[in-house]
This record gives structure tokens, C-alpha cells and sequence, in this order.
């Protein structure tokens, strides 16, 4: 007999999905939809506003990653006023970045990724949560896990006076400096963050690595796509979290393109579909050939992993250490492993600790030239960076008074929903079916293909079907008379 499953709501990430499983009469998987049901209206609530304003609006979009929408808004702000900003702004945004890159990596890694390895993932979900992380590995690593990330955030904080939802970012460059004093303070936290990070590389070799089952799951489980990769790299390819080109490469390792940011529109483009908010981003010089795999496929990633997959090498020494050992473990670059986003979240984090102890050991960091006033008006800009989930391309355009006449924004998860949707579908085809009947640790499997990018559908959910849909269902009596829908 045909029936549905409902995963719902699904756990540990940022915003709301659903997860719906359909199957045929005989428990086969016929169809999977994993759909997103709540609406971020920002691309056009912003119309209209002053343009510099734009910064400090769009951190609301999310508080789990604000300052990548701070920094890729910012950017295209700058574009809008003529790009005249001084290298000191774009070092100390660059600074604060880093920072906010490692207490993210730190949260997810941890709190979200890590009870389906730790505690494993058929582990009773009373205990298959950062609370059970804490009781495996001792409340002496959970301790060192909450002071680094405490610290990470300090380090914002000096930097831009905020944590969350940064007012920091001016057209032009920044509103405040660094200081030697707070540099001081700031030194000796970037040597623990480092050592965190050496920390946690170790104790994903130990845990995650030291178990066969494991390593089985990540290399030969159903956790694979052949669907291309897209990341942020510098004039070496190496990961450009900040700054760069985006970089495109097929899953056989061939570059597809390489774009700056304000040629975005000719690489990109967004598909459709009635059942999500959530659009579908896709290579648009190939076209949009639908949710499949293959060489000739329109489908990207846009995770750690792709990062990593992307580049030809990292930014800096120790990273790069941690680069040629992740990729030796897997069988070489690129990796179609999905669930190895986990380990590329700590190798980024290395990267990002060495470049704040590269801005700390910098003469000009702590300048005084880190904003210059905008002259003129020239009415469009695309800032791109890498948010932890995935490259962020905010796009907006305003008329001579510097008001905002339009907006786009291709978010990070946006960019992963077609892979997201797909390896959802084949995992769940893979442990569901005739006489296999879905228990909790089944469905945990399922939603650990989504945790593998990190999504946050507060940020990326920004489609909208011309009207809200509503469903006002009549009760009389105890018994339902009539339902009313719009949109649904």
C-alpha cells in the first residue's frame, strides 16, 4: 500500500524544512521532496531604502552567519559608490572575516555535525546532540570548545564592535580601526584558536577516522554526487574566503569557468520550482537540464568540500598540510565524498588561524586610513565571498540619489539546493524499501545528507509566488465544514 513519510521538522540546522518520502505500493522509495516552507522577503524590502543602509540590514537575514551578508553587501555597496575603498578596509574586513569563519566551523563541526559521529548516527535522539557530544568526549573538551568560540567572537568584537548584526562596514571601508592596545588583546587569542584547530584535526583523526564504520560510511556510503564544485580562489587558486574570482570545476578536476564577481549573471541563473521557496541555481550556459548527475550536468556545490575541491592548493602552510593529508585519506582531489565537507570545515579553520596571525604580524593593521568617502554615485555593484555554507553573491543596483532600485541575492544553501534535494532522494532510495521498515536511526541517516552542507534557509529562502499561500480550514462543531485555500 502506498504511503507517506514525514520528516518534520528536520533537525539540527539553521531555519525550517521538511523532508516528505513517498512510497509506492510495494516500499519502494518513489519520490523524495525535501521542501523549505518559510519566506525571507529581502530582496525587496530593501527597495527604496537609502543604499548604505543596505550592510546593516541585510545581517538580519540571518544570526547564525551575519557577517557574510554584511561583508558581500558591503562590497557591493562599494561598487555602487565607485569601488573607492583603501587596502586597510579591505584587510581588517578580511581580519574580522576569519574570525567569524572559525566560530561558525566551530558551531557546526560540533554542535550539528558531530552527534552523528560521536554519539552515532543510530543513536537515540535524546542523546544524539551536543549534550551527548559533551558526556563522550569529557566536559574538558566541551569547556575548550565553548572558549574558543567565545574567543572567536571576542575577536569580532574588538574588530567591529559587534558580533551579530554589524553596523562596522561604511561605503568606502570601515567605521573604526584596530588599535595597538586592542591588538594586544587580541594576539594571544589567535595563538589559542590556532591551537584549537590543531585540536580538533586531531580529535576527527581519533573519532571519526580511528573507526572503520566511519570512514566506510563517508567514502562508500550513498553520500556521492557527480555534480560539479564552486568556490572562491585567488590569483593562485588557492581558498579566498573574502576576495577572488569564483572558480567552477567539473567533478573530474576540468575548470568549467572562472568569473569575477559583476559577471555573476552570464555564468548563473536561477530555476523554479511551485513545491519550495528555495530556488535552484544552475550553470547557466549549459541550461537547466533538471535535478540529474553527469559530466554534461548544469548542477554545482558550493560547500567546504567544494572549496577545497576547487583549489590547487591553501593560502598557507599548515592548512596546506592539512589539505595534502585530507586528500591522500580520500583517494585525491576532487572529492565527490559529500560527508568529507565535515573534515574541509577544520582545514579551512587552519587557514583562517593562520591568516589572523598573518593580519596580527602585519605593520598596517592597526592604520588609520581604513575609509575614504565616497565621491561619486555609479549605481551598481556585486559583492561575492564565501560564507561558511557556500559563495554569496549579493547584487544591487540605485538610482542617482543613491536609493536601492533592485536587489539579488544567491545565497550559500541557495546555491546547494538542487544537490541538497538530490542526495536526500538517494540516500532515502537507499535505506528505505520492501521490508525495510524506516526506524528513527533510518531517518537520522537521511537528514545527515543534508547536514553535510551546513544549510541555513534563513538566509536563502527568498523566492516568492506572486502571493502568500494560505489554507483557513472551518470547524463546526467539532467537525471541519469547509477549507479555503489560496496558493497552496
Amino acid at each position: 500500500m502506498a504511503r507517506t513519510i514525514h520528516i518534520d521538522p528536520i533537525t539540527r540546522l539553521e531555519g525550517h524544512g521538511k523532508i516528505t518520502i513517498f512510497l509506492d505500493d510495494a516500499g519502494e522509495v518513489k519520490d523524495t521532496y525535501f521542501q523549505i516552507p518559510e519566506l525571507r522577503g529581502f530582496e525587496r524590502f530593501v527597495v527604496g531604502r537609502p543604499i548604505e543602509e543596505l550592510p546593516r540590514i541585510v545581517t538580519r537575514i540571518c544570526g547564525v552567519c551575519p557577517a557574510s551578508h554584511h561583508m558581500a553587501s558591503a562590497k557591493a555597496v562599494d561598487g555602487c559608490f565607485g569601488n573607492e575603498c583603501p587596502p586597510l578596509a579591505h584587510k581588517l574586513r578580511d581580519m574580522y572575516y576569519h574570525a567569524h569563519y572559525i566560530h561558525s566551523h566551530i558551531a557546526h563541526f560540533y554542535a550539528l555535525a558531530a552527534p552523528d559521529f560521536v554519539c552515532g548516527p543510530d543513536a537515540e535522539p535524546a542523546t544524539r546532540n551536543i549534550l551527548g557530544v559533551v558526556a563522550k568526549v569529557g566536559l574538558e573538551i566541551g569547556g575548550s570548545v565553548l572558549a574558543a568560540r567565545a574567543m572567536a567572537q571576542e575577536i569580532q568584537s574588538i574588530l567591529g564592535g559587534r558580533t551579530t548584526h554589524l553596523v562596522w562596514c561604511l561605503p568606502g571601508g570601515v567605521s573604526k580601526g584596530l588599535t595597538p592596545e586592542e591588538l594586544e588583546k587580541i594576539k594571544p587569542m589567535v595563538a589559542k584558536l590556532y591551537d584549537f584547530t590543531q585540536f580538533s584535526l586531531q580529535l576527527f583523526r581519533d573519532v571519526v577516522l580511528g573507526n572503520p564504520a566511519y570512514v566506510e560510511l563517508i567514502l562508500k556510503g550513498p553520500y556521492t554526487l557527480d555534480v560539479h564544485n564552486m568556490g572562491l580562489v585567488d590569483a593562485d587558486n588557492a581558498p579566498n574566503f573574502y576576495d577572488g574570482k569564483v572558480r567552477v570545476v567539473d567533478f573530474e578536476g576540468r575548470e568549467i569557468c572562472k568569473y569575477a564577481p559583476h559577471e555573476y549573471s552570464m555564468y548563473i541563473a536561477e530555476h523554479v520550482e511551485p513545491w519550495t521557496y528555495l530556488k535552484f541555481p544552475f550553470l547557466k550556459q549549459r541550461g537547466w537540464k533538471g535535478f540529474v548527475e553527469g559530466i554534461d550536468s548544469s548542477i554545482y556545490c558550493a560547500t567546504p568540500l567544494s572549496r577545497l575541491n576547487v583549489a590547487d592548493r591553501m593560502a598557507t602552510p599548515r592548512a596546506q598540510e592539512a589539505f595534502e593529508e585530507m586528500f591522500s585519506t580520500l583517494g585525491g582531489r576532487p572529492c565527490k565524498a559529500l560527508m568529507a565537507a565535515h573534515w574541509a570545515r577544520l582545514v579551512e579553520m587552519v587557514q583562517n588561524a593562520e591568516m589572523l596571525q598573518k593580519h596580527c604580524a602585519d605593520p598596517e593593521i592597526t592604520g588609520t586610513r581604513y575609509r575614504v568617502v565616497p565621491q561619486r554615485i555609479t549605481g551598481e555593484g556585486v559583492g561575492i565571498v564565501e560564507a561558511m555554507r557556500g559563495t554569496l553573491t549579493h547584487h544591487y543596483t540605485c538610482d542617482d540619489e543613491g536609493i536601492c532600485t533592485s536587489a539579488n541575492l544567491i545565497v550559500g544553501t541557495t546555491n546547494n539546493n538542487a544537490p541538497i534535494h538530490m542526495v536526500t532522494k538517494k540516500v532515502a532510495k537507499s535505506l528505505i524499501g520492501p521490508g525495510k521498515e524506516p526506524d528513527q536511526g533510518i531517518l537520522n541517516r537521511i537528514e545527515m545528507a543534508f547536514r553535510a552542507f551546513d544549510p541555513c534557509y534563513s538566509c536563502a529562502t527568498h523566492s516568492l509566488p506572486g502571493q502568500m499561500p494560505l489554507e483557513v480550514e472551518i470547524v463546526q462543531g467539532g467537525q471541519p465544514v469547509r477549507t479555503i485555500r489560496r496558493g497552496c
